[in-house]
């Protein structure tokens, strides 16, 4: 075999692989086409829906955009892509995700077979997760990949709870319980999450995710209840565009970020 053949051979290997793992392995939420899958145009949404499972209930999702851009006084720049499984084994196989939902940088969001069966058992509402993961999609539809990447995190977290009312919904405490366990010294850094660190904070309560988004819903709950919606808004998306946090955080709350921290820890136990 001449070295050129060899070469050619080895691109077109390459060139099937990667065609193969864009339709049928974890690059499939960012595939043009969707192998196994009923698409369904919606008003304000796009809804893949894999072959055998039986959610028909399109409007609920569709409509779950409005409240979405209210709060955020934004609009989605596109359509929102939604692909529901049937099956675990394919969810598994052609995605990354290992929780009931999952939103990925290009705005498509996937949803596990048992998040639906979970709603319909009553264990979650299908309507507040939808809500939480497109206020995720609709803060990055609104900046660049690298605002996205610099974003903080709890923020980004806390603001999709707050908005979509999760606390005190299925696992996650509500706000009283959320400043009873602070109280008894349970409180979470947020600039500690998706860090090295963040498993070296010890919390003794039931679920530690569940606890650390509902704090962070608590914190953002604080900035709009005491510093006003005006400062919060501007403070939400000046962070589009300014990615220094602690300076951007100090030149619209007028306080450090970290004595803002202590502030909030003090007005808990008040």
């Amino acid at each position: 075999m001449t070295k050129k053949r060899a070469i050619l051979i080895g691109i077109v290997i390459i060139v099937l692989s990667f065609a193969y793992t864009l339709l049928f392995g974890k690059l499939f939420p960012f595939s043009p086409v969707a192998i196994g899958f009923t698409r369904h145009e919606l008003p304000h949404t796009v809804i893949y829906v894999q072959d055998g499972s039986k959610f028909t209930n399109y409007s609920l999702i569709d409509n779950c955009t409005i409240n979405v851009e209210m709060f955020h006084q934004l609009k989605f720049k596109r359509k929102p892509v939604l692909y529901i499984f049937s099956s675990k084994a394919s969810y598994f196989r052609r995605t990354t995700a290992r929780t009931r939902f999952c939103v990925y940088p290009n705005g498509s969001m996937v949803i596990a077979p048992w998040s639906i069966n979970e709603a319909k058992n009553g264990i979650i509402s299908l309507e507040i997760y939808i809500t939480h993961e497109l206020s995720h999609v609709l803060l990055q539809q609104n900046m660049s990949y690298y605002a996205a990447y610099r974003y903080p995190p709890w923020l980004m977290e806390g603001i999709a709870v707050y908005s979509s009312h999760q606390m005190g919904t299925s696992w996650y405490p509500d706000k009283r319980t959320t400043y009873d366990l602070i109280r008894h010294n349970n409180f979470f850094p947020p600039n500690l999450y998706k860090t090295d660190r963040e498993d070296s904070i010890p919390l003794h309560v039931e679920n530690r995710i569940a606890f650390m988004y509902s704090e962070f819903a608590c914190i953002v709950d604080y900035l709009i209840t005491q510093y006003g919606e005006e400062k919060f808004y501007r403070y939400m998306k000046g962070l589009f565009h300014n990615h220094n946090h602690d300076q951007f955080f100090n030149e619209i709350y007028n306080i450090e970020f970290h004595d803002f921290l202590k502030e909030f820890i003090a007005s808990v136990h008040t």
